[in-house]
């Protein structure tokens, strides 16, 4: 049976290293401050929002929700977002996705200042990522890799495959691994013979983004498998994309869902914003 991956625990360990070092800095008048901006009422989105204000706020981090209505014109939002990248208050910017469909999501994440860029989204980082000398990284992404650390699970010369190819986790997860010099598989949706190739990985990261597609067929005996999954069920429990109860007996570590990569999320988020006041100490 798999050991699991608690990264609930994890992130509360990193988080509070990290109250520790804010309390520090507020000795010095220094104190971390990261906005987040919501645009209209998805509903999954307010519930990250909280969970992102209530995390910065037990970190001592100055935590601000800048909630704008649905109808909010493009404009607006790129002058609001121009205002927070000279704001000295704020060392994070973050623009909670999806937005509603009259605003292009490319121009508002390429308006944000590329250092307040926490989410790590911006062309300009992802560019630096690619190149491997990574500035500010996305933050699932790099929660796994903090994982990886923390359970000490080697990746140098492992057969990695990844399952989603987007921008938000599938591709940066890709680089990363390559970096740590795992052979890396790209998959996804349109992949032929998927199951004989997440077959063959020793790490297994999984952003399909639907429910318990991964079974115990896509598995090899003792296999790193990482959920990145957040799905409902036909009665509106949380699920992976990881068949849990099925893959659990063959891998080596599994992730949870929930309790699992989430946590880990949020906790970059706040580590890159803490980072960026570091800078001023």
């Amino acid at each position: 049976m798999a050991q699991i991956i608690n990264g609930r625990e994890l992130a509360d360990k990193i988080q509070a290293e990290l109250a520790m070092e804010v309390a520090e800095m507020k000795e010095k008048n220094i104190v971390p401050g990261l906005v987040v901006i919501i645009v209209g009422e998805d509903s999954a989105s307010q519930i990250y929002v909280r969970n992102k204000e209530k995390s910065a706020e037990k970190v001592g981090i100055f935590s601000k929700i800048d909630r704008l209505p649905a109808e909010t014109t493009e404009q607006e939002l790129l002058a609001k977002i121009a205002t927070y990248n000279q704001d000295e208050h704020f060392h994070g910017i973050l623009v909670q996705l999806p937005l509603p469909a009259h605003i292009n999501e490319e121009e508002v994440i390429q308006a944000i200042d590329p250092q307040k860029d926490v989410d790590g989204f911006h062309p300009i980082n992802m560019g630096h990522l690619l190149i491997g000398k990574p500035i500010k990284i996305p933050c699932t992404p790099y929660g796994i890799m903090k994982m990886f650390e923390a359970y000490d699970i080697e990746l140098e010369g492992k057969n990695a495959v990844i399952i989603g190819r987007s921008n938000i986790v599938g591709k940066p997860m890709a680089q990363l691994l390559l970096m740590e010099n795992a052979t890396v598989t790209m998959t996804h949706s349109r992949t032929k013979n998927l199951k004989e190739i997440a077959k063959a990985a020793d790490i297994l990261v999984v952003a399909i983004g639907k429910g318990h597609f991964v079974t115990k067929e896509f598995v090899k005996e003792g296999a790193v498998v990482i959920d990145v999954g957040m799905n409902r069920d036909a009665n509106g429990k949380l699920i992976g994309d990881v068949k849990f109860d099925e893959v659990a007996p063959l891998a080596s570590y599994i992730t949870p869902v929930p309790k699992g990569v989430g946590p880990m999320t949020i906790t970059m988020l706040l580590e890159q914003t803490v980072a960026n006041a570091r800078k001023l100490k």
